[in-house]
């Protein structure tokens, strides 16, 4: 048997629990991959919690995790250019990753470079394609000045520094504890707070030309005071003010390809993209996890070891 993390209604951290599932085995275009690494991110939490209903309802008992990193353990009939006990990074479509095993297409795994750690290799897919949206989506151009809410978090530290990698300007809205960080890969931190307007104003005073927001609360307002074109304005997070002001909402869904993830991997493996690790668990202390992660100040990355 393998394991697996279920939860069998919506509500709090409680209702995870670990359990034993069948081994998957694989279908004519597919492999099995032995998970050993697995990103925690923040959708996966408000799906659990309904919050996501109308979106992604979850079938119960519904599992969780999208990213992953590990060896094949078995291919399919049909399967080529991947081998058994090839490393591979990928991603899963069914909410299933927080697992000892996952099953996907072929067509879902990329080669692990080998100077990528499986930590960062499983925690990759959600983050790096999502801030790679919101870069994309604010059109951000060599001289721009662009501004990140949540910049130390697991998808504003990589929008941060693909951002500084296309020779923009990078003011990184963080708390103080993130702030050297934040110098290290020359972004501007600045703290969030009360003044946040004034203060971002004082650091760029000929304007934000683009604004990335990737926690919500308000934000989006903080762009439009600063004069930001609602077209350059992307949220992953915060759908009313998509609704309310017409700002962009491009995420995982608008760049969640192998393809992209494999771009992604290159240059992290290159030394061109940092992706910080906050916290390890194994899969047992998911509960403990998600707990980390719902406090939303983590610097980079949680990851689940299965």
């Amino acid at each position: 048997m393998a394991k697996a993390v279920k939860f069998d209604r919506y509500g709090g951290i409680e209702e995870l629990k670990v359990v034993d599932v069948p081994t998957p085995t694989a279908g004519a275009g597919q492999v099995v991959v032995a998970v050993m690494a697995a990103g925690v991110n923040p959708g996966e939490a408000m799906i659990r919690k309904g919050a996501l209903h109308e979106l992604w309802p979850a079938t119960f008992p519904s599992g969780e995790g999208t990213d992953f990193a590990g060896r094949v353990e078995e291919v399919g009939t049909g399967v080529e250019g991947v081998r058994v006990g090839d490393e591979v990074l990928g991603f899963t479509d069914e909410r299933a990753s927080h697992a000892t095993y996952v099953v996907v297409g072929v067509d879902q795994v990329t080669p692990k470079p080998a100077g990528l750690s499986w930590d960062i290799a499983g925690s990759l897919y959600v983050a790096g394609t999502t801030a790679f949206a919101a870069v994309r989506a604010v059109s951000a151009e060599p001289g721009d000045t662009v501004a990140v809410s949540g910049a130390a978090g697991g998808v504003g530290s990589i929008a941060v520094q693909l951002l500084r990698a296309a020779g923009v300007t990078v003011i990184g809205i963080a708390s103080e504890a993130n702030h050297d960080w934040l110098r290290s890969v020359e972004a501007i931190p600045v703290a969030y707070g009360d003044g946040l307007v004034d203060r971002i104003r004082a650091v760029a005073p000929d304007g934000v030309d683009a604004f990335i927001d990737t926690f919500g609360a308000g934000y989006v307002e903080v762009a439009i005071e600063l004069g930001v074109p609602v077209e350059r304005i992307d949220t992953i997070i915060n759908v009313a003010a998509v609704e309310k002001y017409g700002v962009k909402a491009e995420g995982n869904a608008a760049a969640g390809t192998i393809d992209v993830l494999a771009e992604l991997a290159a240059q992290v493996a290159a030394g061109t993209v940092e992706v910080p690790i906050a916290a390890e668990y194994p899969l047992d202390r998911v509960q403990e996890a998600y707990r980390e992660l719902e406090q939303r100040h983590t610097h980079g990355k949680i990851v689940l070891h299965p």
